[in-house]
Parts: structure tokens; C-alpha cells; sequence
């Protein structure tokens, strides 16, 4: 008989920068049994996943597939894959995830070049095309949606100057895939990650990546093999591929679990779904600056789906947030780096999005301002 005692795991409400709220059809699917990687019956459902996959990322995208690993996986899968050393590569910082890819790339040997903005502001267009065009590297990284500023990063206009440079555009879709429009195709982006667990409300365990035909010929192209052999696509696309080469175990129920998730993104439709979070942000700003709270992303440039936003003066963030746990259940998360201990970060991601849980928070920090005033 064990002696370790079975854990209680409470029910949460989860309004932070991620996991979200994960829906009963997608956790029932992750029960379903296991079956072999290579079963008929698995190799249909990751054929559909594929498809579904390419609907949510809009684009056409041959090799569109689901990473084993979270976000960071997807993030390391594309640089380890697309930068060769020596590559020049461009990478926008201006928060946490921005810095993780420049990291990233300089591991893989690439020789980076930081475009710079304060946290909390997004980068003009013009900005990063002259910089394309000054430097001309071999990737150009940028953050979609910085989850640790809730900073929304336009990207139109940039991809033909990338490729006239002789260039890919990568971009880091973690927190906005499934919440905000991401066309990868009409935006011309060669490469592209996410992660499962924010606004397609699966448990995380799971990256969604798609390339190019232009990313895939780099790739191609490799003058040596790629250092990571787990996350070698040279590999890996012969099991997503007509092959069904064996390369790995594939995490099997999170398999099923991000396909119920993505029939369920579909389900709702992209659109509605877009305006769904847009709606759910406004109601939960409008009260935010009520009970005067700041949001400190860029005017104009907010994620509806990650709102990072100020304490007021005088307010210890981090007893605001065990208020919120302890008293409500609600989870909400931290500022990171430059807003550590500044700021909170409330997520309306994917299934956590709805009228209730922005009443239900606002409720609760209208409660727990005063108790972790210094006043």
C-alpha cells in the first residue's frame, strides 16, 4: 500500500496569463483509452487535426502539425530548425517572450540583432522594415502577443520587404492563436508556434507550428543536421506525412484532447469567437479603470485576451493575487520583469472569456484592493 496520500486538486477559476479554463468535451476526450501512436484509427485523428489546424492558422501550410512539448517546444522546434550558425537573425524584444527567442537564436548559433522597445509598447512597422532592410537577416522573429505586457504586435505590411531581403518571418502566436485574427497566409509569415493552452482552452502539452513552402526549402537547404534530434522536422514530418515514418511516442491523449478542443474552436467559428474575446475585454477594461486600474500595453495596441495592468499606488500585487486565490478560487498572474511586483495580469482566453468570470473578477478585486492597501 502507498503511504502517500491522494492529492485534492481544486476546482480554480482560471483568469491568468495561462492555463485557461479547460472545457468538459475536451477533458472527457483526453480520457478516452489509449491506442497505439501508429493505430489506424490515431493516424485519421491526426490527419483531422492537421486540417483543423491549418483552418485556425489560415493558411495552407503542408507541414502544420502539433509539436510534442508546450509553447517554449514550438518556439525552440522553429529557431533550431530555421537557424544555421552564423544566420543573421532579427528578433523584436520588448517583453519576456522576445527576449526568450533572442536567447534561443544565439544558442542556436545565430548571430542576433535586438530591435528594442520599452516594455508594454509594440514595434511600427517602419521600425522593423528598416531594420530588415539595414541588416538583412536570414529570420525575422517577432512577438505577436506579449503575454507578460498583454502588448498586441501589428505584422502587416512586413513580410514582402523580409522576403526581398532573402529572409523568413517568424512569429511567436502562443497567447493569440484562437483569440485575435492570425492570417498566415495573407500576412505572408513563414513560421509560426503556439500553445494549447490559451485560447484553444486544451491543457497544455501541445504546439501547434506551421511552416512555409520558403521555410521548408531552408530547411532543406541545412548545411548540417538540425542539433536537436527531437525536434528535428527533417524527422518529424515523415510520422505527420503520408510516411508515418516512426520518429517519437506521440503524447496520445493530448492528441485527442487538442482535437475536441479544435472542433470546438470551429464549432463557434473563428469570427464569433474573435468577437466573443473583444467583447469580454471591453466589459472587463471599462471596470478595471473604474475601480483605478491602468493598463500598461501600448494605446491602441492591447490583447483582448491578456490584460496587464497596474496596482494602484500604495497596493501589494502579490496579496491582491493570494486574496483572489484563497477567498475566490480565481487565478490571476503575476507581472514579470519590468512589472514585477507592479502589475497583475488577467487572461480571458478561449473558455475562460464569458460574462461571468469578468463580473466574478472585477467582484473580487473590488474586495481585495482594499485589504492589500498600505494606507
Amino acid at each position: 500500500m502507498s503511504d502517500f496520500a491522494a492529492i485534492e486538486i481544486p476546482q480554480r477559476i482560471l483568469l491568468g496569463p495561462g492555463p485557461s479554463d479547460v472545457p468538459h468535451r475536451v477533458l472527457e476526450a483526453m480520457a478516452r483509452p489509449t491506442i497505439g501512436h501508429l493505430d489506424p484509427v490515431f493516424l485519421q485523428l491526426m490527419d483531422q487535426t492537421r486540417a483543423m489546424l491549418q483552418r485556425v492558422w489560415r493558411t495552407s501550410n503542408p507541414m502544420t502539425l502539433a509539436v510534442s512539448g508546450t509553447g517554449s517546444a514550438g518556439m525552440e522546434t522553429l529557431l533550431v530548425n530555421l537557424v544555421e550558425r552564423g544566420d543573421t537573425v532579427l528578433v523584436g524584444v520588448n517583453g519576456v517572450f522576445g527576449g526568450r527567442i533572442k536567447d534561443t537564436a544565439e544558442r542556436c548559433g545565430g548571430k542576433v540583432v535586438a530591435l528594442e522597445r520599452p516594455w508594454g509598447e509594440v514595434f511600427e512597422p517602419g521600425e522593423v522594415i528598416d531594420a530588415v532592410r539595414r541588416h538583412r537577416p536570414a529570420v525575422t522573429a517577432l512577438v505577436h502577443a506579449e503575454t507578460s505586457t498583454g502588448a498586441h504586435q501589428p505584422v502587416e505590411g512586413i513580410a514582402e520587404v523580409v522576403h526581398d531581403a532573402g529572409g523568413l518571418l517568424l512569429l511567436d502566436c502562443v497567447t493569440s492563436l484562437g483569440g485575435v485574427p492570425v492570417e498566415i497566409d495573407a500576412w505572408g509569415v513563414d513560421a509560426a508556434y503556439s500553445g494549447t493552452q490559451k485560447c484553444l482552452s486544451c491543457p497544455p502539452g501541445l504546439s501547434p507550428v506551421t511552416l512555409s513552402p520558403r521555410a521548408v526549402e531552408k530547411l532543406d537547404r541545412r548545411s548540417g543536421k538540425v542539433p536537436s534530434w527531437y525536434l528535428d522536422l527533417t524527422m518529424v514530418r515523415n510520422y505527420w506525412g503520408e510516411d508515418r515514418t516512426y520518429h517519437h511516442t506521440a503524447p496520445i491523449n493530448m492528441l485527442f484532447a487538442l482535437h475536441e478542443a479544435l472542433r470546438m474552436v470551429l464549432d463557434e467559428g473563428l469570427d464569433a469567437r474573435f468577437e466573443r474575446h473583444r467583447v469580454m475585454h471591453d466589459r472587463l477594461r471599462q471596470g478595471l479603470e473604474e475601480l483605478g486600474m491602468r493598463y500598461l500595453s501600448q494605446s491602441g495596441h492591447t490583447l483582448p485576451m491578456l490584460n496587464c495592468v497596474a496596482v494602484p499606488e500604495g497596493v501589494d500585487e502579490a496579496q491582491v493575487r493570494r486574496t483572489l486565490l484563497g477567498d475566490y478560487g480565481i487565478e490571476v498572474g503575476p507581472g514579470l520583469g519590468a512589472f514585477k511586483g507592479k502589475a497583475i495580469r488577467i487572461g480571458l482566453m478561449g473558455n475562460s472569456a464569458t460574462r461571468r468570470n469578468v463580473a466574478l473578477v472585477l467582484a473580487a478585486l473590488k474586495a481585495a484592493l482594499p485589504l492589500a492597501s498600505a494606507a
